[in-house]
């Protein structure tokens, strides 16, 4: 499936850790390259989520962004260290005596370090809650980049058949821009009042016909094509497949303009070049 570069989802869900969302974006690049803004919570999710859009992605700037609003605290189970309260509460008996104005009562007791801890948080729930909801939310960033990537290869598919139909037309004129090139020569001989060796007028004919052959251009070209499409067919990244091909396409381009010996087929040089550029921005957001 093609895919974009391009996308945005988001996800949001509700447990007993409070209330968790997600946010992916992304935008085209040479690579992937991963950017999470975790809360302090989840720090450790980073090395999972990284491994996660490392196996379903290839390329592209993607920013993750997870928010977690707990959720209000409710009665929690207690550990009382019994023996740290013990002595604490003789050790303040003690020196009773000795500072009459000392005042210690239980609440006091229980905010001494390590008296009173609390239960551990439920970290391995609030990571599966996450893993749950990154689950989500990529599957809707995965289809947003094929939906967009659909397309664009509908528009590169529109774009290869206009450079195929300009391949055709120059196929097409050929035979009339040699005979006009021969005319033209035939002509310029005649204007030349001392005659001439038949067989270099022939060899001249021949390299002139050469400078201009662009049949070499056409097949290539006509390759492209047909490499294009299968590219498009194929179910894996192909961005970077289709830039190179692009390269190609517009070398040929710019030879068939070099070569050009009539208006027409210069005009079919400018009008490739024309496709294959906007054919080329389009591919920098594939996958």
């Amino acid at each position: 499936m093609i895919r974009s570069m391009t996308a945005f989802a988001s996800a949001e869900s509700e447990s007993e850790h409070g209330n968790l969302s997600i946010e992916l974006r992304s935008v085209n690049h040479r690579y992937l390259e991963i950017s999470p803004r975790l809360p302090e919570d989840l720090r450790s999710f980073e090395t999972f989520l990284r491994e996660t859009l490392t196996a379903r992605l290839a390329r592209g700037k993607v920013d993750v962004t997870m928010r977690l609003k707990a959720a209000a605290k409710r009665s929690t189970a207690l550990d009382i260290d019994e023996e740290l309260l013990n002595r604490l509460a003789s050790r303040a008996q003690d020196l009773a005596s000795r500072f009459p104005a000392l005042n210690v009562d239980f609440t006091n007791l229980l905010n001494w370090p390590g008296v009173l801890c609390e239960q551990s948080a439920d970290n391995e729930g609030l990571q599966a809650a996450a893993a749950a909801l990154l689950d989500l939310a990529l599957i809707e960033f995965i289809a947003a980049r094929e939906r967009e990537g659909e397309r664009l290869a509908g528009f590169l598919r529109e774009r290869i058949d206009g450079i195929e139909a300009i391949v055709a037309g120059v196929r097409e004129h050929l035979p009339e821009v040699r005979a006009a090139a021969r005319n033209r020569l035939d002509q310029r001989l005649a204007e030349i009042k001392q005659p001439a060796d038949p067989g270099r007028i022939e060899q001249e004919i021949v390299l002139q016909l050469q400078r201009m052959d662009v049949d070499e251009e056409l097949d290539r070209l006509a390759s492209h094509i047909a490499e294009a499409r299968r590219i498009l067919g194929i179910d894996e990244a192909i961005g970077r497949r289709l830039d190179f091909l692009m390269q190609e396409f517009n070398r040929e381009a710019n030879t068939l303009g070099s070569k050009a010996a009539d208006p027409r087929t210069t005009k079919a040089a400018v009008e490739l070049k024309v496709l294959i550029e906007q054919m080329r921005e389009q591919v920098q957001n594939l996958e």
